[in-house]
């Protein structure tokens, strides 16, 4: 059964989102790509995975920050032909806003929520365009349409994967090739306080499980903006043709008139 469906390969696989998304894919038959830090977590989950569900799961322990390692997850990409769903999971949140953060961890941040996203993404979008099928899933967050929320960088990490997810569906989905970006709101994962925060003083926070099934949901439906938290759809339909309707004007060769009286 495994061998008639595309290999997912999930970044930030060892634990929460990215473990459930393991979880569900290999339930419905896929062969895996595991990939994370912690190698003794992700044999750990690979070993169940295949008792329980008899799929074949592969590990690649790879720290994204690192160069080195980004780039053999990225051949792997390129060079499996196997796969067929990329899962950008991976990320990291910040400790707090931008005022008084250190260098280092904001260039961190980045290279793990901003660059391997992309790379990752770059790596396999030539595959599976000349192929005319596949499928990409950016996890971001609802901190991509609130920046003011004070997470400093995190929020503008996220904003910028919502945006590379619009981008990419508009120039591959044409081509076969499905972007889904998910927009978790607060979900109930290591992230929190590994980034210095309460899981338990944050309200509203969503089980993990809940989470990843209504992401599959919008990814079974073709969404290529899926925010679970969100009850009304229209919302996010009327947030985007604001936008639309601006981007008639943005080519006006002259000046607003409200900038020159």
């Amino acid at each position: 059964m495994s061998a008639e469906r595309p290999a997912v390969l999930i970044t930030g696989a060892s634990s929460g989102i990215g473990a459930t998304y393991a979880d569900r894919f290999a339930r419905r038959g896929h062969p895996l790509v595991l990939v994370a830090r912690d190698k003794v977590r992700l044999e750990a989950l690979a070993a169940r995975l295949r008792a329980e569900y008899g799929v074949v799961v592969d590990v690649v322990p790879a720290d994204l920050t690192d160069a080195a390692q980004l780039a053999t997850v990225e051949a792997r990409l390129r060079e499996d032909g196997r796969i067929g769903i990329l899962i950008n999971n991976a990320g990291a949140a910040s400790k707090g806003g931008f005022l008084g953060a250190d260098g280092d961890a904001l260039d961190l941040l980045i290279r793990l929520n901003v660059t391997a996203v992309t790379r990752l993404a770059a790596a396999v979008v030539p595959r599976f365009a000349a192929a005319g099928q596949g499928a990409i899933v950016n996890i971001a967050s609802v901190l991509a349409l609130m920046p003011e929320f004070p997470m400093g960088n995190y929020g503008a990490t996220k904003a910028y994967v919502l945006s590379l997810s619009q981008a990419l569906q508009n120039e591959i989905g044409p081509r076969g090739v499905h972007v889904q970006a998910v927009l978790p709101g607060a979900t109930r994962t290591e992230i929190w306080g590994r980034s210095g925060h309460d899981v338990d003083q944050i309200p509203g926070m969503m089980a993990v499980g809940d989470l990843v099934d209504a992401a599959l949901v919008g990814f079974d439906r073709g969404e290529t903006i899926t925010i679970p938290p969100l009850p009304d759809a229209g919302q996010w339909e009327a947030f985007e043709g604001a936008r639309h309707a601006m981007r008639a004007n943005f080519g006006n060769a002259l000046p607003a008139d409200r900038y020159t009286k």
